[in-house]
């Protein structure tokens, strides 16, 4: 069994913490066993790591994310990454090439597609085998997973089984069958709805499926795309953007569905993400007595004081700050629909870097400045960028430096000048900060020509030693 967990989102429900390259399962706010900030990818990928599956899983993700996931869950993830976003039938097709014409993976094989941030119990891992057992003994081409509604929610889809509906017509439904067929699916009904379809065993669609790889291929064969990794990479941004509910799993004629019982949340709102963060505070500030079922999420320097508000949500980051009436939060993605701000902040398989000030001049000229963390044994990707000139002070720590092919240290106090054009990359010796000012016409992250990755490949293009 493969499991392909997709990493996707516009970061815009959880803003401002989340971002276009720092999504909601990226932030670091819910508590592990010990006792550390951690956030929905790491909590996920150790229950995946507990239940035996982390050699057979693959997140499949868009360019923007993948530094942030190697920075989290290490270099040795196996990643499948989109050239370009376009919805989850194009993500999911181009994941099943990767397996079948570059991993050789059997046609025979059961693949498992799931989120990478359902909040769940570890017994929802080890669920995850029924669905293969399923495809094993029926004769169903998907079999997804359903969870037992605990109310008649208006946010969730539903799936709504077969039995039930045939029973209502005089058949009998064999209740010794681990599954259930399904008969039809709905999407965010009224509540009023909701609860009738819970009457008939409904149960809320969590977005998790398999099928074996042979039934994704032949599809692919019949819409006459691409079954080869390579191929389907070049044809990718004519895929039509569509979700695989949508163009998969709502048109298939045979699809069984097995019931999880324990719990589960999707904490994708700042009202239901804050209901499993246990302390009211996080970062800098005071929550005064008076204030209840409040929360403070703060990563400036700069203190919050909540005084008698309850009911609230404060979250500060450098992107900017929230306050909210938890109950209207969701509104927050539609107000920020049309924002295009590029992210103040971001994790790196490296470290991490925060802008710290931006302003343009009249006469087009742009300044920005970072602070950038190396972490001790990481280095920058040897570089150069065509539209800036960069100036480097080191805050704290240690480096090699390599410009232009010249290789010497860095330390505390120490000031590089990069123009234009100039190939660079520094390691980290021991965790060292910098403080990097660019200055041209047009300063954005696109602006970057990256030659090499390794620092063992990297040394070899020195030619003097300082």
């Amino acid at each position: 069994m493969k499991i392909v967990l997709l990493s996707g989102g516009s970061g815009k429900r959880l803003w401002p913490l989340s971002n276009d390259s720092r999504s909601k399962q990226f932030l670091k706010i819910l508590k592990n066993d010990e006792d550390r900030l951690e956030s929905m990818i790491q909590r996920v990928w150790g229950q995946i790591g507990k239940a035996g599956l982390q050699e057979h899983s693959y997140v499949a993700t868009s360019k923007a994310q993948v530094e942030m996931i190697h920075s989290q869950l290490g270099s040795d993830i196996n990643v499948i990454v989109e050239p370009e976003r376009r919805d989850t039938f194009p993500a999911i097709a181009l994941a099943a090439t990767y397996l079948y014409s570059v991993e050789s993976v059997s046609l025979n094989e059961t693949v498992v597609v799931m989120p990478v941030d359902p909040y769940v119990e570890q017994s929802f891992f080890h669920k995850l085998e029924e669905l293969q057992h399923v495809l094993n003994n029926s004769d169903a081409d998907l079999a997804l997973m359903g969870v037992k509604p605990t109310y008649p929610s208006e946010k969730y889809g539903y799936i709504i089984p077969k039995q039930k509906a045939e029973a209502e017509a005089g058949a009998e439904a064999d209740a010794n069958r681990p599954f259930v067929e399904v008969h039809s699916f709905r999407e965010k009904p009224r509540q009023e709805e909701a609860a009738e379809m819970i009457r008939q065993s409904a149960l809320w669609n969590c977005g998790v499926f398999a099928f074996k790889l042979d039934f994704l291929i032949n599809i692919l064969i019949a819409y006459e795309l691409p079954i080869q990794y390579e191929e389907m990479l070049k044809r990718y941004g004519r895929l039509p953007k569509i979700s695989f509910d949508y163009e998969v799993v709502e048109k298939a004629n045979r699809v069984a569905a097995v019931q999880y019982d324990g719990d589960w949340k999707d904490l994708g709102t700042w009202n239901t993400l804050t209901e499993e963060i246990e302390a009211p505070l996080i970062g800098k500030g005071i929550i005064t007595e008076g204030s209840v079922n409040t929360h403070v999420i703060n990563e400036l320097d700069i203190p919050v004081t909540l005084l008698n508000l309850s009911n609230v949500i404060v979250a500060a980051s450098p992107d900017g700050i929230l306050v909210a009436d938890k109950a209207s939060s969701p509104l927050i993605k539609e107000v920020m629909k049309h924002s295009d701000q590029r992210p103040m902040y971001e994790e790196r398989r490296w470290g991490r870097y925060r802008v710290l000030d931006y302003i343009k001049y009249p006469d087009g000229t742009e300044v920005l400045t970072k602070r950038i963390f190396i972490a001790s044994g990481k280095n920058l990707s040897y570089q150069y960028h065509s539209l800036r000139d960069e100036v480097w002070t080191v805050v704290s720590g240690q480096g090699d430096m390599i410009l232009d092919d010249r290789r010497f240290t860095v330390s505390a106090g120490d000031v590089v000048s990069i123009p234009k054009g100039k190939k660079h990359s520094l390691r980290a010796e021991k965790d060292i900060e910098i403080i990097e000012v660019q200055t041209g016409t047009q300063l954005i992250e696109e602006d970057i020509v990256r030659l090499e990755l390794d620092w063992n490949d990297i040394i070899q293009f020195c030619t003097v030693m300082e």
